[in-house]
């Protein structure tokens, strides 16, 4: 989590709370440490953020401070909670549930004049069938953000099952479900792998032996070799 999501998720915390919250409590929720929590708070502090206590005690937030207003003007809201709704509709579980806090998120902090685009939105997402899936998409998503080597078992289109070692680069979103694209040990080149055939996926402890911005530069390139090949694609 980044300084700067740690900083908003803290404030949310001491908005909600009914007395004082311990610096091991805020980290036990940020999946954090005291220390960072400690730091965190000082520098909200800093910022003129009006938190009450010290370490050891509890920390308290004063009745009336509110976060300032989101500055998006309406067509940028309206992208953002359509973004939102499409996300929560057809992303996995745990990206869904995201897609939902970050509405009311913005529902929090938006100006009052525009609190109506996400209650009331004028625009909206067709539902579609969730794919069935036996491997969570959360976990090829760390594994993309971890950079780390992954192991998996997957069925062809022809119903064959081969277990491979890939290098996870980006997990693609359609309205018809999700593909990974990723560097195939098995078959030394660049493939794309449907998460609804995946039979199961394990995060290894090996890095992937490049940088993520080689490994992508390369992709697209194999992405634009394939494209001049198949121009009906």
């Amino acid at each position: 989590m980044r300084k700067a999501e740690r900083l908003f998720e803290i404030v949310q915390l001491l908005r909600v709370a009914r007395g004082p919250i311990s610096a091991q409590h805020i980290a036990n929720e940020l999946g954090s440490s005291k220390r960072s929590v400690y730091r965190d708070i000082s520098a909200l502090m800093a910022q003129g953020v009006p938190i009450r206590g010290e370490a050891g005690v509890g920390y308290v937030l004063e009745k009336g401070f509110d976060m300032p207003p989101l500055m998006l003007t309406s067509d940028e809201l309206d992208a953002a909670v359509l973004g939102a709704h499409w996300v929560a509709s057809r992303g996995e579980p745990d990206l869904a549930q995201a897609a939902l806090n970050l509405l009311a998120k913005i529902e929090v902090v938006v100006p009052e004049r525009l609190r109506a685009h996400v209650l009331e939105p004028a625009t909206s997402v067709a539902p579609v069938p969730s794919p069935l899936e036996m491997v969570n998409s959360s976990i090829l998503r760390n594994a993309i953000r971890a950079h780390r080597k992954m192991t998996l078992e997957y069925r062809g289109s022809a119903g064959d099952v081969t277990q491979r070692v890939i290098w996870p680069v980006l997990l693609g979103y359609r309205d018809s479900g999700r593909i990974l694209a990723a560097w195939c040990e098995l078959r030394r080149g660049f493939r794309y792998f449907r998460t609804d055939r995946m039979i199961s996926a394990d995060v290894l402890d090996q890095r992937i032996p490049e940088s993520s911005l080689l490994l992508r530069s390369r992709w697209r390139a194999a992405m634009d070799v394939e494209r001049a090949t198949y121009p009906e694609l």
